[in-house]
């Protein structure tokens, strides 16, 4: 995977130094354009128009990050980040299409229609204090109690930005004033070896933003590369540290995990570091180790399902990744209610839902949009089973029909019971059946035997009114 980028490593790596970084222990190699792969071809014209614009304003502009890196891989980058010397208030009076955003670190969106460049100035390095001892001084950056940057609008230089960016890899920068390419931490060296290095001492920087654990690992999946030993070490008996941050970021962190084609290989790298249940805290632990449940057996499915999906350039939708993970736990959680409160087995899975969407936005987010999909495709399942009359044709009706069918599918082949089996392979063949089929196979119901999709719900013995 590695081998374009290898190619080229190997040249340069043992250049001489042009210049050194008084911060760092690393020398700064600069790869002349005809040492290195990448192209303006390869970079987004309106990523391009920015970087000249500020070039020509007088400012130091680089690409830098996740798009540098992609593209010496040779995959296409999904977009493409700028740092500069010019300040977000410089940024403003540059460009009329600019919004600054960010409150932990200002940053400046130019906008072109859809797309977004993302443009940050360089960071600088700064003194790190308590929020109650902080006022308004400068250079200093605020932090919580764990060590996390809650204010950090600290600028800098190139070279104290190249230190504070997170992983190696991604503080590589590609220049259009010279068409050179500048390494300050040793990202060359670690992209050709596959390694996820973190610049710093690991534990600090996880604690100034617990996410670096959650991009470590995802980076990890994506790229195809191992995680270093010392970036890798601190990550389990950090992973509480993920509780504080707030559940909207978390959301979206999760969507990235989750979502991006390798979902499989970063749900095992999760458990083995231990953040997942940060995540999905209504896993059990226990469960997960052994990994032979139905809950463990559920979530490799459906996480393989979306990776192909992905992978074939189909829609994905997160409410069914999430209605999917979370079923058994509420399942148990129905179980639980019923018998602890008398209720209707229907009533009580009602309550379940709200109590386990309640318990896992605390963590995550989700937003209603997506909850009120999941509450329709988990309803379903108690409805599939009942197909007399017109209740099958009113079913396939339901916008959320075919998304209740496939997660009937997957627990079918996650559990193995016959009647789910049975159950699932009528309502594929009733979709597809013509008309008189379809009325044929609802006359023979009865023919098959019952089918439940839920446990029955032990009746209630009647009071003996002989002995009152």
């Amino acid at each position: 995977m590695f081998t374009r980028v290898a190619n080229f490593c190997r040249k340069v790596l043992n250049r001489e130094s042009v210049e050194t970084a008084p911060e760092d222990r690393r020398p700064l190699t600069i790869i002349p354009r005809d040492q290195h792969t990448i192209s303006r071809k390869e970079i987004s014209e309106n990523a391009l128009k920015v970087l000249y614009r500020l070039n020509k304003a007088g400012y130091e502009a680089y690409l830098v990050g996740g798009g540098v890196r992609d593209l010496l891989l040779g995959k296409k980058p999904k977009d493409f980040d700028i740092t500069t010397s010019a300040t977000p208030k410089q940024m403003r009076k540059l460009f009329r299409n600019c919004r600054l955003v960010g409150r932990r670190f200002r940053l400046a969106h130019v906008t072109f229609g859809p797309e977004i460049i993302e443009v940050a100035t360089f960071r600088g390095h700064h003194q790190v204090v308590e929020p109650e001892k902080s006022a308004t001084r400068a250079g200093v950056a605020l932090t919580g109690q764990n060590g996390m940057l809650l204010r950090d609008n600290i600028f800098g230089s190139i070279e104290e930005d190249a230190q504070r960016r997170d992983f190696s890899v991604n503080s590589l920068y590609y220049s259009v004033a010279d068409f050179t390419l500048r390494d300050y931490t040793g990202g060359l060296k670690d992209l050709q070896e596959g390694t996820i290095r973190l610049i710093g001492d690991p534990e600090t920087r996880y604690r100034e933003d617990p996410v670096r654990m959650l991009r470590a690992v995802r980076f990890a999946a994506k790229l195809d590369m191992t995680i270093s030993r010392e970036t890798a070490e601190p990550i389990p008996r950090l992973a509480a540290l993920l509780h504080d941050i707030p559940p909207a970021r978390l959301f979206e962190e999760a969507l990235k995990l989750l979502q991006a084609g390798y979902s499989e290989v970063t749900y095992r790298l999760l458990c083995e570091y231990q953040l997942f249940q940060p995540l999905f805290p209504l896993m059990s632990r226990n469960i997960i180790e052994h990994g032979d449940s139905h809950m463990e057996q559920m979530i490799i499915r459906v996480l393989v399902n979306t990776d192909q999906r992905l992978r074939s350039d189909m829609r994905v939708n997160p409410a069914f990744l999430f209605a999917a993970i979370l079923w058994y736990p509420l399942l148990e959680q129905a179980q639980k209610l019923t018998q602890e409160s008398g209720l209707s087995y229907f009533d009580a899975f009602s309550l379940a839902m709200n109590d386990i969407l309640d318990e896992q936005c605390r963590t995550l987010a989700i937003p209603k949009r997506l909850t009120a999909l999941m509450r329709d495709m988990w309803q379903l399942q108690l409805r599939l089973s009942r197909r007399q009359g017109k209740r099958a044709h009113k079913l396939m009706e339901h916008p959320k029909f075919r998304a209740a069918y496939d997660l009937l599918t997957l627990r079918a082949e996650v559990e193995k019971n016959a009647e789910l089996q049975r159950l699932s392979r009528w309502w594929g063949e009733f979709q597809v059946a013509a008309p008189p089929r379809q009325k044929n196979m609802l006359t023979t119901l009865g023919d098959e035997g019952p089918t439940r999709s839920r446990p029955r719900r032990p009746r209630r013995r009647a009071p003996n009114r002989d002995s009152a």
